[in-house]
């Protein structure tokens, strides 16, 4: 009861002022209801500023929440309601989820989200991707488009009961980086329609255990679904962090999304232990969303010799050899 009184206090301590601004509503199971901006989303709580403080909301205590926004106010957004592709792009190219969302079957969530997943080939190997908006912005790993400027995507459409596949080849590279492993595409093709595209999640909320899948081309063959656990958040390798999965992950996955089981990307598939099963490896999607944001930092220009498209190999002690040699020679002529 006294937390009860607590919670009904802090929210109705501020009204002129929550009023003012976008917030949120979650409807307690007892009746009550919070108002405040949800700032995080943890497998056991939900994390809400009600202006002066953040309260803790147990989720065994929500029976609802309803999204609000200045422009569109007291729109319901049910728990599995994905936010409306109009929203999706206010200075950023991704969107987070707008609101609690429950859990679903891998069978529900593919049949939803699996046309946003699709194949990036080059003339030299192939792997998969997926977009992060309806304009035909797209992530996939740096490895997979790695020294090629000839770069198509095949996309997946659900017509009538069957899938219609749809090749892209109009690909402009909009940013890269090596080091993470990650790659910004974009399609270009003339008359190319609007994309399903996928919710960026938050791989920091996951815990070891929890359920994943992964959707790809693993070998070339299209959109298959594997699912796992997540084995591990924090698993080192070559100064990098990566999570490691359960969900098989095999040549043709990389550049693929993660999924949690709310239908959101956590990480993007990018390699496996050659000499082992179940032993897969995801990059969190916050390395991703960071990469993103800071963007301009990794943009891709064919008239800039200093992009990061080339990394050039440091000189040698041969190479040095071999440069003094030809300069003396010069001189000698």
């Amino acid at each position: 009861m006294l937390k009860r009184l607590l919670i009904l206090l802090v929210a109705a301590a501020l009204p002129g002022i929550l009023q003012a601004v976008v917030a949120d509503t979650i409807e307690l199971r007892d009746s009550a209801s919070i108002t405040g901006k949800i700032i995080a989303e943890k497998n056991e709580s939900i994390a809400v500023d009600v202006g002066y403080t953040i309260l803790m909301v147990p989720r065994n205590a929500i029976a609802k929440v309803i999204a609000e926004k200045a422009e569109d106010k007291e729109k319901p957004v049910g728990p599995n309601a994905t936010p409306p592709a109009s929203a999706a792009l206010k200075g950023r190219l991704y969107q987070n989820p707008g609101a609690l969302r429950q859990d679903r079957t891998v069978r529900e969530l593919v049949s939803t989200i699996g046309e946003a997943v699709v194949q990036v080939r080059t003339p030299s190997g192939l792997g998969s991707g997926f977009f992060i908006n309806e304009d035909g912005y797209l992530i996939t790993n740096f490895h997979v488009i790695e020294g090629e400027t000839q770069i198509s995507i095949e996309v997946y459409r659900s017509q009538n009961g069957q899938l219609e596949r749809r090749t892209y080849k109009q690909v402009r590279i909009m940013a890269m980086n090596k080091f993470a492993d990650l790659s910004l595409l974009k399609i270009e093709d003339k008359n190319a329609p609007k994309f399903s595209w996928v919710l960026l999640g938050d791989s920091d909320a996951l815990s070891v255990g929890d359920r994943v899948f992964a959707i790809g081309s693993p070998l070339g063959l299209e959109r298959t679904v594997t699912e796992g656990i997540i084995s591990t958040k924090t698993r080192l390798i070559e100064g990098q962090l990566y999570m490691q999965t359960t969900a098989q992950i095999n040549p043709g996955n990389s550049g693929g999304p993660l999924f949690n089981l709310r239908g959101e990307v956590v990480g993007v598939t990018n390699m496996k232990l050659t000499f082992g099963e179940g032993l897969g490896f995801a990059i969190p999607v916050e390395a991703v969303k960071y990469f993103m944001n800071h963007r301009e930092a990794f943009a891709y220009d064919n008239d800039n010799p200093s992009n990061p498209y080339r990394y050039l190999e440091p000189p040698g002690k041969n190479l040095r050899a071999d440069a003094a040699a030809k300069n003396s020679s010069s001189n000698v002529k």
